[in-house]
């Protein structure tokens, strides 16, 4: 219990802080999405590049734990898609709802998180399924949004479409160029370090915080109007998928299939875990389609995640999966 409450409560208190300021209007009305992008374009990526130029190659050539994170995605993510089909949802809503019932918060919530339960070796697992995350995630919901948003234009060319808004993604670019520093060997100036630490130290609390932000924004959405029980059916269905069947699928892979060691698996696990980022909102309303389901189910597995995130550190810690 000391573990969940010296690595887990922190961040849902930061969280909490986020949420009560943004009930109370007291960071006004744009500092959710100012703060978000201040995360995404600077704070995060400084993180990520810093990580990946201090890797070693040994240290994320780990293909068990990368396919343990990708199937269990996938698990949840592809049969959502193909069984919206019959239910003759748009193939936008389907993949955006099919995203969070898939897309663990790894970035805002995993790095943290990780840090604070396994130290420095924890880094290495959450950035590579934050990588995971962003590219394989959402480039294929990115493609199958494209192609349903234009029926009558090649696949090939609403798939490079996506590929080209993935390609200016600083979540994908910063450990990309981390990446070559490493494998070049090339010394980074102190300047540079010093830089990347600052910013970098910067996106564990903010990223908390704008969760909370962004939960309390969106708090009423989705309660009242037509479709209503149908909203709750979906939203319970992907807090399921997303809280349940992924963890359980990622969980027998690293520990019944894959041979890997602590805590690449236990991370594994945890990362799984995960509630539900806010990428999939972020789709939504960029690509003006509902948003009211993606708010709720991601405010729901937040909730939810208090308890199951806790007991899962508690079992971690207890020498859980050794």
């Amino acid at each position: 219990m000391k573990l969940v409450a010296e690595a887990v409560l922190p961040l849902f208190a930061l969280i909490l802080a986020g949420y009560l300021c943004g009930w109370r209007g007291l960071l006004g009305t744009e500092a959710t999405n100012s703060l978000n992008l201040f995360v995404v374009w600077l704070a995060l990526p400084a993180l990520l590049f810093q990580a990946l130029a201090e890797a070693r190659w040994s240290e994320l050539n780990r293909p068990g734990f990368v396919l343990a994170i990708a199937i269990g995605m996938l698990a949840t993510f592809v049969p959502w898609v193909v069984l919206s089909r019959p239910r003759a949802t748009p193939l936008p809503d389907a993949s955006i709802e099919a995203l969070a019932a898939s897309y663990p918060n790894t970035g805002f919530m995993g790095i943290p998180l990780c840090l604070a339960v396994f130290g420095r070796a924890g880094l290495q697992p959450a950035i590579v399924a934050t990588i995971l995350t962003a590219c394989l995630l959402f480039g294929l919901s990115l493609a199958l949004i494209e192609i349903g948003l234009q029926p009558g234009r090649a696949t090939g060319v609403a798939i490079l479409k996506a590929a080209a808004t993935l390609a200016r993604n600083p979540l994908l670019v910063a450990p990309a160029l981390g990446a070559l520093f490493a494998i070049a060997h090339v010394p980074r100036p102190a300047p540079l370090t010093r830089f990347t630490s600052l910013l970098g130290g910067a996106a564990s609390p903010c990223a908390l915080v704008t969760i909370g932000l962004f939960l309390a924004q969106n708090r009423g959405a989705g309660q009242v109007g037509a479709g209503a029980h149908r909203r709750a059916r979906v939203i319970l269905a992907i807090v399921a998928l997303k809280m349940i069947a992924q963890p359980l699928v990622t969980g027998v892979l690293v520990f019944e299939v894959f041979d890997l060691p602590r805590p690449w698996a236990s991370a594994a696990l945890l990362l799984s875990a995960l509630p539900i980022g806010t990428g999939p909102f972020m789709l939504a309303k960029l690509y003006d389609r509902e948003a009211a389901v993606t708010s709720r189910a991601i405010l729901l597995s937040t909730v939810v995640s208090l308890v199951t995130t806790s007991l899962l550190v508690a079992w971690i810690a207890r020498g859980g999966g050794a």
